[in-house]
């Protein structure tokens, strides 16, 4: 297993999604399995007018691709931001979020911002700790999600985590704190088996989210 304290390589990073950049960025192919009810697709990662969009689309054969995007690099505390619009379907999740888990030979921790498609006026924030997770929050935003970009983000820090919507603290948790480096990523996928949470999916194709942009920096800096 890989050591827990590695250090970030970058103290700063952006990217407004101007075009795939091989060098810092890596497009998903491939399947997650469980509840993710689709095939991860790089032709589903979409740039285009300054954009980036993800793209839930049928496979041609009755079942769904989906698109993930995430970065080369690994990131650890600091303050993590994204200038998005989710998806509003039943069945669907948007999202940004850190990862790092089996698949780069570490335990699994994660910070979550999940739009459910279902209800995009509200936004979950969640967490896992060497995969121990059940922490979701759901905030509600006064406004729906998907009609306008607006700025999500969180500082996770050693002793806690704090939410962002437009630049405002809205949620803290300090219990359980995840330590170890992640990727920054984002996808959108429909889910399986799990609409209790998500609502059914109804198979409406093609669905898209949109991203303007994304920053990361060591130190807290509020846009």
């Amino acid at each position: 297993m890989k050591s827990l304290t590695m250090k970030n390589k970058l103290t700063h990073y952006e990217t407004k999604f101007e075009q795939y950049e091989a060098s810092h960025m890596e497009l998903r192919n491939g399947a997650n399995g469980d509840m993710f009810n689709c095939i991860w697709k790089p032709e589903n990662v979409i740039f285009k007018d300054g954009l980036m969009s993800l793209k839930i689309d049928s496979d041609g054969q009755g079942g769904y691709t989906g698109g993930e995007w995430r970065t080369r690099d690994y990131f650890s505390y600091g303050f993590y931001q994204v200038s998005m619009k989710p998806i509003k379907n039943p069945g669907v999740i948007t999202s940004f979020f850190t990862y790092t888990g089996p698949s780069d030979e570490t335990k699994w921790d994660e910070i979550d911002i999940e739009f459910l498609g279902k209800d995009t006026t509200k936004v979950q924030f969640n967490y896992f700790t060497d995969g121990k997770g059940g922490h979701e929050y759901l905030f509600d935003l006064g406004y729906d999600a998907s009609e306008n970009f607006h700025t999500y983000g969180f500082d996770w820090q050693e002793a806690n985590i704090t939410w962002y919507v437009d630049g405002k603290a809205v949620y803290t948790v300090t219990e359980n704190i995840p330590e170890t480096p992640g990727k920054i990523m984002m996808n959108a996928w429909p889910g399986i088996g799990v609409d209790t949470w998500l609502d059914a999916y109804n198979g409406q194709t093609p669905l898209c989210g949109y991203y303007n942009w994304i920053t990361y920096d060591e130190a807290k800096e509020i846009k």
